[in-house]
C-alpha cells in the first residue's frame, strides 16, 4: 500500500460526504470537499510519479475515485436542478457504454485496453471546471452567467463526441482492424 493509495482511498471516502453535502445544501462544505478532492488528486499523482510509488492498484483506482467523484457530483446537481437531466444523462450513459464495451471484450477473450483520448482529456476538464463554478456559484452565491450555459453545451458536446470516439475504436478493436488483421 503507498502513500498515493491512501490518498486516492481517501478521496473514494470523501465522495460520500461530499454527496451528503450536496444534498444538504451545505455548498460552502461541498465546494471545499470538491475542491480538497481535486488537489490530492494532484497530490497523489505527484507523489507517485515523483517518488516512484506508481503502482497497478493505482493506476486503476485513481481514475475510479475521480470518475466516482464526478458523477456522484453530477448525478446530485441533476437531481436538485442545477445540470440540466441530459447532459447527467449523457455522462452517465458515456460512462456506462465504455464499462460495458470493456467487459464485453475481456468476456468475449477480446480484452481491450481503454487509454483516454485527448478529446476525453478534455471532457474531463470541463466536467471538473462545470462542477467547481456550479458549487462556487452555490457556496458563494454569486451567478457567473454566461459561464455556465456555455460550460453545459462544451460539456455535452465533449461527451458525445468522446463516447463517439471510444465507440469506433471498440468496434474497430473488436472488428479485428486495429491489430493488424482479423480475430477468430
Amino acid at each position: 500500500m503507498t502513500i498515493p493509495n491512501l490518498i486516492t482511498i481517501l478521496r473514494l471516502v470523501l465522495v460520500p460526504a461530499l454527496v451528503l453535502a450536496m444534498l444538504q445544501a451545505r455548498w460552502d462544505w461541498a465546494f471545499a470537499g470538491f475542491v480538497v478532492a481535486g488537489i490530492s488528486d494532484g497530490v497523489d499523482g505527484f507523489i507517485a510519479r515523483r517518488f516512484n510509488q506508481q503502482s497497478r492498484l493505482g493506476a486503476y483506482l485513481d481514475p475510479f475515485a475521480d470518475k466516482l467523484l464526478l458523477v456522484s457530483v453530477f448525478v446530485v446537481m441533476g437531481f436538485i436542478a442545477q445540470l440540466p437531466l441530459w447532459l447527467v444523462v449523457t455522462m452517465v450513459s458515456r460512462d456506462a457504454l465504455i464499462v460495458c464495451a470493456v467487459l464485453l471484450s475481456t468476456v468475449m477473450a477480446h480484452p481491450v485496453e481503454i487509454k483516454p483520448f485527448l478529446v476525453s482529456k478534455a471532457n474531463t476538464a470541463i466536467q471538473i471546471v462545470l462542477a467547481a463554478v456550479v458549487l462556487g456559484e452555490l457556496a458563494f452565491a454569486v451567478h457567473l452567467d454566461p459561464l455556465r450555459p456555455a460550460l453545459i453545451l462544451l460539456s455535452g458536446v465533449l461527451t458525445v463526441t468522446s463516447a463517439a470516439a471510444y465507440l469506433v475504436a471498440w468496434l474497430r478493436h473488436m472488428s479485428g482492424y486495429g491489430e493488424g488483421g482479423k480475430s477468430g
